[in-house]
């Protein structure tokens, strides 16, 4: 027996629109490193197709693209919205909410078209209806939580980059032309001369005086 036979929020017309699983990575290194992290995401299209949907469309143009404040227009988080907007929906799912979603602007957006067309919203435990209250509140908690989570998580890196700037340890990336000794604490060396491919072959030797 499937979970649609326990979870009356489920309703015929919402399975005779499409479903839509939404799979997001913050960046390209998390995208090449972290490879348990997208198969728990398409994971969670058998999840609906276990629901009762028979068409899942998996929308993954976002992997490697953060959802924070000021990050790039996401694109797939806007075929969302418009595949919703346009009726075609009837549930969006997501392993996590906050793969949706890092921006109360973006979540609010998302809350209120899917309010508007009847379309559910579904993470890897429950699934939300908008028309209902309660659902509402705790989406509204989720949403807060994730927003507040990202915050909490810049505070902490931007913390560790102060205390190594204390110690004289905080390197970033140098201007072109400059480069790092290997020093315990590295030194910045600048090139006075950079190689210089001739037609024929070969390259001049680099001189490099310390700053």
């Amino acid at each position: 027996m499937t979970e649609l036979l326990y979870n009356p929020k489920i309703k015929p017309e919402h399975l005779a629109r499409k479903a839509i699983v939404y799979l997001r990575q913050s960046s390209e290194k998390q995208v090449r490193q972290n490879k348990e992290s997208q198969l728990l995401q398409y994971a969670m299209a058998e999840r609906v197709r276990a629901l009762g949907w028979q068409e899942v469309e998996i929308i993954n143009n976002d992997l490697g693209s953060s959802a924070g404040l000021a990050a790039a227009q996401r694109e797939g988080f806007e075929r969302v919205l418009s595949s919703v907007a346009l009726g075609e929906v009837g549930i969006v799912g997501s392993r996590e909410l906050s793969r949706l979603s890092r921006t109360d602007k973006d979540w609010c957006r998302l809350l209120e078209v899917c309010q508007i067309f009847g379309t559910l919203i579904a993470d890897e435990q429950q699934v939300y209806d908008l028309n209902n209250l309660d659902d509402q509140l705790v989406l509204g908690i989720k949403g807060t939580l994730s927003v507040v989570e990202l915050k909490v998580l810049r505070q902490r890196m931007l913390a560790g980059q102060e205390a190594k700037a204390r110690r004289g340890e905080l390197f970033k990336r140098l201007p072109i032309g400059y480069a790092r000794t290997c020093g315990c604490r590295g030194r910045a060396v600048r090139q006075e001369r950079l190689w210089r491919f001739r037609h024929v072959g070969g390259a001049d030797e680099v001189r490099v005086r310390r700053v």
